[in-house]
């Protein structure tokens, strides 16, 4: 695979970084997922391995096929359902003009924003890329949603350490996406770390549910809210109130959430 030069297959625009996963012009991705065999790279619309000849997947780093659809029936319209009750409550975060699709001739996530996602930390890119999302998915808007999925997702892979609310927002990048099996396993990566984080408990328990699993639904709900007080009052920035990455508005939230389910799967 060159790397020198990275071109755009979408738009060709030159990449300014051969370490580019996505084109800062349109979003088009710019590598194709590795290899499930040798895990080598390979280019966009490769289907076969060219190292060990092995079918590719049309997931990961580099985005999804048009077959990997956000599911908005059935399980999945449980995600989406308790994605918009996080996006209403979520506290003060960036609000971004609403961009166009990636196709869009000009700016990098549309004609309305100036933003260079190449410019940013991976954090920073990341974290703008789960707002589109979320603004997406709570607007009803299935197709920006799912257009702009895959590469959120990816975008936290480039994270060298994610945070915990990092985590929460990845589980419910998964969870929107109806992936309820990757919702639950980052949400409780974040748990193994810290068992009380109350984002990463509301994170696995919606999972849970949405997987089917109400035993271990109810585990995480019910610790959540044991360890509601004295979490809260642990400082943790994203339990504030008026920073970006605060979430004070939805704590509480949370935990009626949490209530309501224990009582109603008694």
């Amino acid at each position: 695979m060159t790397t020198a030069h990275l071109v755009c297959p979408k738009c060709r625009h030159r990449a300014a970084s051969s370490d580019a996963n996505f084109c800062t012009r349109c979003g088009g991705a710019l590598r194709g997922p590795p290899c499930p065999g040798c895990a080598t790279p390979s280019e966009t619309g490769d289907r076969f391995c060219t190292r060990c000849g092995a079918a590719l997947k049309p997931g990961g780093a580099a985005g999804r096929s048009r077959g990997a659809r956000v599911s908005w029936a059935a399980a999945g319209i449980v995600a989406v359902t308790l994605s918009v009750v996080l996006v209403v409550r979520l506290a003060p975060v960036a609000r971004s003009p609403v961009a166009a699709p990636p196709s869009a001739p000009s700016g990098t996530l549309g004609p309305t924003s100036a933003v260079d996602l190449g410019a940013m930390t991976p954090r920073q890119a990341a974290t703008r890329l789960f707002n589109r999302v979320m603004r997406s998915v709570e607007s009803g808007d299935e197709a920006q949603a799912q257009l702009f999925l895959p590469m959120a997702v990816a975008s936290y892979d480039r994270i060298a350490a994610l945070t915990l609310d990092d985590r929460f927002h990845l589980s419910l990048l998964h969870a929107a996406a109806g992936d309820a099996a990757s919702a639950l396993a980052v949400a409780e990566a974040g748990l193994s770390v810290r068992p009380t984080h109350l984002l990463c408990l509301a994170a696995a328990a919606r999972a849970a549910a949405m997987g089917g699993d109400a035993a271990k639904a109810r585990a995480h709900y019910r610790t959540l809210v044991d360890a509601y007080d004295e979490e809260k009052s642990a400082g943790l920035p994203e339990y504030a109130a008026g920073a970006e990455e605060g979430h004070a508005e939805l704590l509480p939230v949370l935990r009626q959430e949490a209530s309501d389910y224990l009582a109603g799967s008694r």
